[in-house]
């Protein structure tokens, strides 16, 4: 049976227009459905339950980025270790990656999800603690991931209207 006709589009107005425009420009494999969200390395696409699925579906944005975030650090982009397994240095410093990667995209957008980031973060810091550069490193592929996305975002409908801001 073909699992992408089992997957059921959102109900409209659960994803801010611009988080979701942002998802299509970017062209990735990006899935709607099941229970958990996850990047399939192998397959190269995200899957991320539906916003309803959420307490609060604006605390969807946060995981589809943070997803989204694992995506950019595939070899064809920006080309991380993807090979750690869970609980080893390597998997805590892309979760680190991937956890404020979705922040400061959801910051981009004014997203401001009610789901805490700190919580996540300071469980991976716990495994690099002996790593004083682990957060800088990690901030510094982060700023990157978000970058590399946000460069997908389409231009916003309101900067358009008024006229051309350049200088005659």
């Amino acid at each position: 049976e073909d699992v992408a006709a089992l997957v059921v589009p959102p109900p409209p107005g659960q994803i801010e227009p611009r988080a979701e425009a942002l998802i299509a420009a970017t062209g990735a494999d990006f899935r709607i459905g099941g229970a958990r969200a996850y990047y399939n390395t192998t397959g190269d696409f995200v899957q991320v339950p539906p916003p309803a699925a959420y307490f609060e579906p604006i605390n969807w944005h946060r995981t589809a980025f943070h997803e989204l975030g694992h995506w950019t650090g595939q070899a064809s982009r920006l080309n991380r270790d993807h090979t750690g397994s869970f609980g080893s240095k390597s998997y805590a410093r892309e979760e680190l990656v991937a956890e404020m990667a979705g922040a400061f995209v959801c910051a981009s957008l004014g997203i401001v999800p009610t789901v805490r980031h700190a919580d996540y973060i300071g469980s991976w810091l716990e495994v690099l603690r002996e790593d004083n550069r682990a957060v800088v490193r990690a901030a510094s592929a982060a700023s990157k991931a978000a970058d590399f996305l946000l460069g997908f975002l389409p231009p916003a409908i309101d900067s358009v209207v008024g006229g051309s801001e350049e200088a005659a």
